[in-house]
């Protein structure tokens, strides 16, 4: 009987380099499909596997990334006067981007890597998705230094000291505006957080940088009679040629977004149109009270409410997960955004506070469903 004596790789387990090996299979698995498959048992088997899930919703997140990049030059040509075709559009915004994907995911990544490093473990393919979501969140013009700082807090506390991709509780790119938002709200607010200028660049006299959300705090005639640089009409709206976080302010993009999310099947229609129907309804209930003149339909243009219905309500891992609980989730995430809009003036926007609440409230959602169905089907039992 001969003595096995093959060495391992110089990468693997055992071998030289062994303690790259969590590195090194990120890159391979990135690159390639692995070739590891199961062999018996019960499995379902097909060809998406969680980084496929991953790159789909990244590819969804496209859209509106690259309408975002346009708005953000075409926003600064409205603020300063200044006069440059399609192509010099796009590039400024460009330009201006690129630097927050660029800390987002060398902060993320890096952390992630240490962390899989550190504990031996294969790289999750979690952070794909939020190092994509982070620059299309935040104001175009946040520091990178407090970005990198709210990257690196959202990571450590927010997703590996749970366990990591699957483990979190709390959506990780929300997380990490949410540090902005309550660590540095001078980044998160004011006029000219919005609009992207050159260095001893200003404004022009009577342009602003305010979004159409914050004017609505004056009803709708704050918004009609703005007097702004920039349009808000519908259509506006609904475009997206206004001002606002990089990837939130067209409708259009982030709806051919979720087209792609429902195609693949990725992303719950229970959730997104269930949200949509609880700020439908808060907004009508708001509108017959008199607390605002506002009409519910425009709530749903405004703001980050769109993109984070589609993008951020319907992540797997923190949203509920039973059939039931979906709708019951949505709902209360649709209806509590337009609640925390209408009736606390000093935040205008509340879809962020909205699902962070409901990412804490949705394992207790789900128990409280499967509890119900377990609790009917007993007493159904016990009848016959």
């Amino acid at each position: 009987m001969e003595e096995n004596t093959k060495q391992p790789g110089l990468f693997e387990k055992g071998g030289k380099l062994g303690f790259l090996h969590s590195t090194v299979d990120a890159f391979d698995t990135f690159l390639r499909v692995p070739g590891t498959v199961t062999t018996k048992g019960a499995h379902v088997r097909d060809s998406i596997d969680l980084k496929r899930v991953m790159i789909l919703v990244v590819i969804a997140l496209v859209p509106a990334a690259l309408f975002g990049m346009w708005n953000v030059g075409y926003q600064h040509n409205l603020a300063t006067g200044a006069q440059t075709g399609f192509w010099g559009t796009f590039f400024f915004g460009f330009w201006k981007v690129l630097p927050l994907f660029v800390v987002s995911y060398l902060v993320g990544l890096f952390i992630e890597f240490a962390f899989a490093q550190m504990h031996g473990e294969e790289v999750n393919e979690g952070y794909l998705v939020s190092g994509f979501l982070i620059p299309l969140i935040v104001p175009v013009d946040t520091p990178l230094w407090t970005l990198t700082l709210a990257v690196a807090f959202a990571v450590i506390f927010g997703k590996e000291v749970f366990g990591g991709t699957g483990m979190n509780f709390l959506n990780p790119a929300l997380l990490t505006r949410a540090f902005l938002f309550f660590s540095y709200p001078s980044v998160m607010s004011g006029s000219e957080t919005w609009i992207a200028l050159k260095k001893g660049e200003a404004l022009l006299d009577g342009a602003t940088g305010a979004t159409p959300l914050s004017l609505t705090t004056e009803g709708m005639d704050g918004l009609v009679n703005s007097g702004a640089q920039y349009a808000t009409d519908m259509w506006s709206l609904f475009a997206g040629t206004i001002p606002g976080s990089v990837g939130e302010t067209s409708v259009i993009a982030i709806l051919l977004g979720a087209i792609i999310l429902l195609w693949t099947g990725v992303a719950s229609w229970k959730i997104m149109l269930s949200s949509v129907i609880g700020a439908l309804c808060v907004g009508w209930i708001g509108t017959a009270a008199g607390v605002t003149d506002v009409p519910a339909y425009v709530q749903l243009l405004l703001g980050g409410f769109a993109f984070g219905t589609v993008f951020m309500a319907t992540d797997p891992v923190t949203s509920a997960q039973t059939e039931l609980g979906k709708w019951i989730y949505g709902f209360l995430v649709g209806a509590l955004c337009i609640t925390v809009r209408l009736f606390n003036p000093g935040y205008a926007e509340g879809m962020m506070l909205a699902i962070l609440l409901m990412n804490t409230f949705a394992p207790l959602i789900d128990y409280c469903v499967t509890s119900s169905a377990i609790s009917r089907r007993a007493k159904k039992a016990k009848v016959a």
